[in-house]
């Protein structure tokens, strides 16, 4: 939606090839005024070919990887996350084509220039966006933005819009057949005032986001400003979907939306699940000791099996069997209803008790310790589970999710998970439930390991378990 100004694409071009021409002298000067590796002879200037290759190449690979596409770097994040990938890509293909030209480059030249190009660019692209704001701030160049509709879509867009304003987006206002509150937006009428709201406010876009029940209208809407020069966007009110993963896909050109296609990414599912694989095969070597004590001493201080198998939902609602050690009394599965008790809105819950009477000596301290999780490293080897995720549940409780909450199996259940790390024991159903969307929602392998780190410092401290 953003305007793509072919002006601005070809200054931005010039200036980024100006700024790579300014970091090959920089690096020059630096090579022959450090002392670091062999003396340099400044030779550079009878072989200008390597220079016409480091202003080509990097504008070049700039404008293929997107970073002139207003759309792809509104956020600062954005843009300088792209722009550190492609200077990566730039230097490869730069590295490989002054093998092939100029195989005598010195080295550490290339060091120097690779560093003060980056650099350069990154003070250029924060210098860029000062300049911007300050168009903005003048009025300058503002896309003025009609929005039509003040349903669930239009709220959102609105809000969205509205922490654009920095990049030249002025929500003029919007339309809908009665005024409702829509942030600080004023209310320009009913749909019928469009093409005269258009045409008085020189309107650049509209958007139309009308709620679900009056889709029908958008034809008759558009046919309103159809002679008229300002784009017109349609955004469909899907957002009550997005609660099962709803993705926008194509197959061969044809546009479909995903209602409960995979949330995790194949390569982030790869990366995932060999994350799995090598720290829950570390973990079981280290903590072998260990788990061989524990098995002893649940041996010798209760009778029964060591390891408790427990019927857990996994992810796509699977079952399967979670393995534990045993920290209670042999039978204890026969008083398990009375722990299951209904909580003030009418849901199934099952009540954790400090001082449940079936837990034996040795259960508590493992509990305490939340050693008695680690067999379920063998649910993370055999698949069943991942080391992050949110926790399996007891099928009783499973069978009265709402359809909002079954989205938590829609990846792999974890041993341990971000509503661990933030109440454990203490929290309701309802509020893990909130947890593990946000986990979903927000995955990233670096959450994972932020995860892992904040649950050392949970069970250190003993909070929650019992």
């Amino acid at each position: 939606m953003l305007r793509r100004n072919t002006n601005h694409v070809i200054i931005k071009f010039i200036i980024d090839a100006l700024v790579t021409l300014a970091a090959v002298w920089i690096a020059l000067e630096l090579r022959i005024a450090l002392p670091v590796g062999r003396e340099y002879i400044d030779e550079f200037a009878g072989r200008p070919i390597i220079m016409y290759l480091c202003a080509l190449v990097y504008p070049c690979i700039y404008l293929l990887s997107a970073m002139y596409d207003p759309e792809r770097t509104i956020r600062a994040v954005d843009e300088y996350q792209k722009l550190t990938l492609a200077s990566l890509l730039a230097s490869l293909v730069l590295a490989g084509l002054i093998y092939f030209v100029e195989r005598n480059t010195s080295r550490m030249l290339l060091i120097y220039f690779y560093i003060a190009q980056f650099s350069l660019m990154c003070l250029w692209q924060a210098l860029a966006r000062v300049i911007l704001r300050g168009n903005v701030d003048n009025q300058n160049g503002m896309q003025r933005v009609l929005l039509v509709g003040a349903g669930e879509a239009s709220r959102r867009i609105a809000k969205s819009l509205h922490q654009l304003g920095w990049a030249g987006i002025d929500l003029v206002g919007y339309l809908a057949p009665v005024e409702q509150k829509l942030l600080t937006l004023p209310y320009l009428g009913a749909y019928a005032n469009l093409e005269r709201i258009v045409q008085t406010k020189q309107i650049d876009d509209v958007l139309l986001a009308l709620p679900t029940e009056a889709h029908a209208d958008i034809q008759t809407l558009f046919t309103q400003i159809a002679d008229k020069s300002c784009n017109v966007w349609i955004v469909p009110d899907y957002f009550s979907m997005l609660v099962y993963g709803g993705k926008v896909e194509e197959l061969g050109g044809l546009p479909m939306i995903s209602l409960k296609s995979a949330t995790l990414s194949h390569h982030q599912r790869v990366a995932k699940r060999i994350f799995d694989l090598v720290v829950a095969t570390l973990m079981l070597l280290l903590a072998a000791p260990l788990m061989i004590a524990v098995a002893i001493s649940i041996k010798l201080t209760s009778p029964g099996s060591v390891f408790y198998l427990q019927d857990r939902i996994g992810e796509n609602q699977r079952r399967f069997k979670m393995i534990k050690f045993r920290s209670m009394v042999v039978g204890a599965d026969r008083y398990e209803d009375t722990m299951i008790q209904r909580d003030t809105n009418g849901k199934l819950v099952h009540q954790k008790l400090p001082d449940d009477p079936r837990v034996t000596a040795v259960g508590k301290f493992i509990r305490r310790t939340s050693i008695d999780e680690l067999p379920q490293f063998f649910n993370v080897l055999k698949g069943d589970m991942s080391l992050v995720g949110p926790r399996p549940e007891m099928p009783v409780l499973a069978e009265q999710f709402e359809s909002w909450q079954l989205k938590r199996f829609a990846v792999p259940q974890g041993i341990t998970g971000w509503w661990q790390v933030n109440g454990r024991s203490a929290k309701s159903t309802h509020l893990k439930t909130e947890d593990d969307l946000y986990y979903i929602q927000n995955y990233s392998l670096l959450l994972d390991l932020k995860i892992l780190f904040k649950t050392v410092w949970v069970v250190v401290q003993g909070r929650g378990a019992y």
